[in-house]
């Protein structure tokens, strides 16, 4: 990185800043690094967090926020720190108005409107999704996942890898949750073991997978409480499921939409960890632990997990 100071005073807007420093990241010292990243991720908090309370958070002391921002050209800290606080002053955010921000890169011919068509459709979901589904409801679903023998989760074709990332996250609390199908064998089959002490979390959006409704059925009959995650009350696994969210699909390409599908998933992560208490927050923090013994996460040379 270049130590010469380049007066940088006639940036107004934090846009430019955060690209800086992300162009400038992999030249960094570990303790720089750290603080730009720290301030890429929470850019918001720069504008209004002093610069002891973005070093605390960051986890660096203040004089490495100092050298970030001469390193980049600012004559200090508070010189890197003025684009952030005249974006408050001036009302902006980050990301503007919705509306305009749409229209705006829309105007950039077929693939612009598809952008925009596919952002709009994305925040809508999501929007649509929360607006239809209450904190009562998931706390009923996590509650009945927390207190099940065992919960499976059934997702094939575009649901496969959002069950298979929620059994994946559920291991590192305990050990009860299992994605299926598993390879080689059929939903049906994953779960002729299961029973009334279970608990099977299904997904499946239209066109409904035959594999996915059949399994469901089948548990219903073993006495296995359904949770159904579909995009229709009408669904053939949300008729007789315990539990049922709607989550909507809409999208302007031609593959079905998973992005609300994936939020709830993560909402519903967060209930059942909420719920299952202090023991499992200790899970977790002891299966990262050990990843970080193992050398599993990387790590830049310098940096402490």
């Amino acid at each position: 990185m270049n130590d010469t100071i380049i007066p940088n005073s006639e940036i107004t807007e934090s846009g430019p800043v955060l690209d800086l420093l992300v162009r400038e990241l992999e030249g960094m010292s570990p303790q720089l690094r750290k603080a730009a990243e720290y301030v890429i991720d929470n850019a918001s908090n720069v504008g209004v967090s002093s610069i002891r309370e973005i070093a605390e958070a960051a986890a660096v002391k203040p004089n490495t926020l100092v050298r970030m921002a001469r390193a980049l050209g600012f004559e200090g800290y508070e010189d890197f720190r003025r684009p952030f606080r005249e974006e408050l002053r001036a009302g902006r955010e980050a990301f503007p108005d919705r509306a305009r921000w749409l229209q705006s890169i829309a105007k950039g011919g077929r693939h612009g409107r598809l952008y925009a068509e596919t952002a709009a459709s994305a925040i809508a979901n999501i929007e649509s999704l929360f607006a239809g589904t209450s904190a009562e409801e998931l706390k009923a679903a996590a509650d009945r996942i927390v207190a099940a023998r065992s919960t499976y989760v059934l997702g094939v074709g575009i649901a496969f890898a959002l069950a298979h990332n929620f059994a994946y996250l559920a291991r590192m609390a305990f050990d009860r949750v299992v994605a299926v199908p598993q390879d080689g064998s059929l939903p049906i089959d994953d779960i002729a073991a299961a029973g009334p002490e279970d608990v099977l979390v299904a997904m499946t959006f239209e066109p409904y997978r035959s594999e996915v409704v059949d399994a469901v059925r089948a548990a219903r009959d073993q006495g296995v409480s359904i949770v159904a995650i579909s995009d229709s009350r009408a669904s053939p696994i949300a008729l007789s499921a315990d539990h049922v969210f709607v989550v909507p699909t809409e999208t302007p390409q031609f593959f079905t939409s998973a992005v609300a599908a994936a939020a709830l998933l993560e909402a519903l992560m967060a209930f059942v960890v909420a719920e299952a208490g202090a023991d499992i927050i200790a899970n977790i923090e002891r299966f990262h632990q050990r990843r970080h013994r193992l050398g599993v996460y990387w790590k830049q040379e310098g940096f402490e997990p």
